[in-house]
């Protein structure tokens, strides 16, 4: 299975989470001194492990990462969406590169790297895509501006259902995850701050952040035989933020 931003974060979380099950690991990341320890670690654990140094929003190396999995496994069974970045700001105040980079990064490379390994799936009749968008792609919210974020988000919900739709007929399911608030390199500056602790504890009805390994389930679950009749949804793990 492929893992894209997997060199820390809900990436690297749902690598541990999909290992414990027995899943032969692709892991891909501009980061590749990161990811050869993280192989290491796995590895030593007897967990098939391959790094692959790779920019998701460089057509080039979404494509050649794509082939290296196929040397190397043969096949790709499961495609794990997951890289991404942002840069915040509100509607007034965006600039043009700001918005180019967070819609490139969150939304554009989702579609590069499921065209690549898609391709691969259907010739094997059999795939399991799921793209990791955000609370933040089915809802606004007043905490913060963050208007590329949300739109980039709300693109790879839609683009996941179109997938779901187009690729049925191979096998293929395509669904997404919508986490909430979880703590990883890029969002702990901010949620741990005083203020958007406080939001969250008004807002989420479990009153908390998501804890570390909270998203694997679902990821696993998406990824499973179980699963099969489960296409083209946004499945949010979200503390119940969503729900009020």
């Amino acid at each position: 299975m492929v893992i894209t931003g997997a060199s820390s974060g809900l990436g690297l979380q749902m690598a541990h989470g999909f290992a414990e099950h027995g899943a032969d690991l692709a892991l891909l990341a501009r980061r590749i001194d990161r990811l050869n320890e993280i192989a290491e670690a796995f590895r030593a654990k007897g967990v098939k492990c391959l790094p692959i140094k790779c920019d998701v929003t460089n057509t080039e190396d979404v494509n050649n990462a794509a082939e290296a999995v196929i040397k190397e496994y043969g096949k790709v069974d499961v495609l794990v969406n997951n890289a991404g970045s942002s840069k915040n700001a509100g509607v007034l105040d965006m600039t043009d590169e700001d918005w180019d980079f967070t819609i490139e990064t969150d939304l554009t490379s989702v579609f590069k790297v499921t065209r690549a390994f898609a391709k691969y799936m259907k010739e094997k009749q059999y795939g399991r895509i799921i793209n990791i968008s955000s609370i933040y792609g089915l809802v606004g919210n007043k905490a913060l501006d963050t208007v590329a974020y949300h739109s980039s988000k709300g693109g790879v919900v839609n683009f996941t259902r179109a997938v779901a739709a187009e690729l049925a007929k191979y096998n293929i399911t395509c669904n997404a995850l919508c986490p909430g608030f979880f703590e990883t390199e890029l969002t702990a500056d901010v949620l741990k701050t005083e203020y958007f602790t406080n939001f969250m504890q008004s807002t989420v009805p479990l009153g908390r952040y998501g804890r570390e390994g909270e998203l694997n389930a679902a990821a696993v679950f998406l990824a499973s035989d179980e699963a099969s009749y489960v296409t083209g949804q946004a499945l949010c793990v979200d503390g119940g933020y969503t729900a009020i």
